[in-house]
């Protein structure tokens, strides 16, 4: 059984990675090579919005219906979406595309608080870790499919052909949705939370212990990081790198060794001590971003080794963030169970909300930094940034099992 849950909520993070992998890999290079500028391509996250207002409609999906209802109805709505999309041209269309691209995302955030709901009340405290590296991988591994992947082989198949994949993806996780098992309803221990009361749903929220630290660290976590992804990549397309380039480099190859750093974080994170490992793994991203930043000083001096020296802190880099992702979404989770049973999807979406947040509002802004500092002075900027949380994380809440706080 465990088995199975596990695999069921792989498949069903792979789809909802789809429409942020179309748009943080797909969508920047494409536009970059018929001449968008990069404040431009940096002004296309706030397609991502949906997931900042996801908790509006968390309460929602906590106390109406069942979450496998929600899940179906919003993966429906992401097959649709893709129906549409298949009879769009990329160029023509790109104002309507950019509509339905949003719409993908406000589903994909309807599944992604249902299916985070059960699995906070389906996986066990053992399960936390394995569970989130679930979570983690299959997000990437959509994402590595819908946008490095397709980058990669575009030449070669159409824009239709393209998203009729996808909606094929869709139906065979529509089907396989129609087993997620339904978390058990425990009796209720208080009022019912309204679901139209902001301010209450605050309060609630915020009394779980550790909920304050956990949303000041999602915040921040990211910021430095999340400039260098979407600037860098496109400094290398500047510089010898081509499209099919860095599909392959930096979706492919780099986010297979984030799949492999998120893979590890799910076996340490029941062994060891998370918040240690986060401010160690903190320390070697600082100092992988500065490396990053002296390449952009001397990238030109010998093309092949600066290719390879780029290549090497991509994969790093990616490395990196997929360990300290796994184990921020499992600190997350532990924050969570905290919860009462009644608001934990609300608690964890809220929670989730400010990690997006974080990691959209500078990816938003890093373009035009970017576009009026230029690439050295930026990362600079980037790179002070990624210290914040070193600082934050010397002193953690008391969120972790009893072991693992020796």
């Amino acid at each position: 059984m465990a088995s199975f849950k596990l695999k069921l909520f792989g498949l069903l993070y792979f789809v909802q990675g789809i429409p942020y992998g179309l748009q943080s890999n797909l969508l920047p290079i494409y536009l970059r090579t018929i001449g968008h500028s990069l404040t431009k391509i940096s002004l296309t996250k706030l397609l991502y919005f949906p997931w900042l207002l996801k908790i509006l409609w968390a309460p929602f999906v906590d106390q109406y219906g069942t979450k496998q209802k929600w899940l179906l109805s919003s993966m429906f709505g992401l097959f649709l979406c893709c129906l549409i999309m298949s009879r769009m041209n990329p160029k023509t269309d790109f104002p309507t595309m950019a509509f339905v691209l949003m719409m993908m995302n406000l589903f994909a955030s309807v599944q992604d608080i249902a299916v985070d709901g059960m699995a906070v009340r389906l996986l066990s405290n053992e399960e936390v870790g394995y569970g989130n590296t679930i979570q983690v991988v299959g997000y990437k591994t959509g994402s590595i499919v819908a946008g490095a992947g397709f980058l990669t082989v575009m030449d070669y198949i159409s824009w239709d052909m393209l998203f009729m994949m996808i909606s094929v993806i869709y139906v065979v996780a529509i089907i396989c949705a129609c087993f997620t098992p339904e978390p058990p309803r425990m009796p209720e221990s208080g009022t019912v939370l309204s679901v139209l009361n902001p301010y209450e749903i605050l309060k609630e929220v915020l009394r779980v212990p550790g909920t304050t630290w956990i949303l000041i660290y999602v915040i921040i976590y990211k910021l430095g990081e999340q400039g260098s992804v979407s600037m860098f990549p496109l400094f290398l397309l500047e510089h010898d790198f081509s499209a099919a380039e860095l599909g392959f480099w930096n979706g492919i190859v780099a986010m297979g060794f984030s799949i492999l750093g998120s893979c590890l974080g799910g076996i340490i994170m029941p062994k060891y001590n998370a918040f240690s490992i986060i401010l160690v793994l903190f320390l070697m991203r600082v100092l992988n971003l500065s490396f990053q930043t002296s390449l952009l000083l001397v990238f030109e001096s010998e093309p092949l080794i600066m290719k390879g020296a780029a290549v090497l802190s991509i994969t790093l880099q990616h490395f990196l963030s997929g360990l300290i992702t796994t184990l921020t979404f499992s600190i997350m989770m532990l924050c969570t169970q905290k919860a009462e049973e009644r608001i934990q999807a609300t608690h964890y979406t809220f929670l989730a909300s400010f990690e997006v947040l974080g990691k959209l509002t500078f990816s938003v802004i890093a373009g035009f930094l970017v576009d009026r500092m230029g690439f050295p002075f930026s990362f600079c900027i980037f790179v002070l940034l990624s210290c914040l949380a070193i600082l934050l994380v010397l002193k953690p809440p008391d969120l972790l099992p009893e072991q693992k706080r020796e």
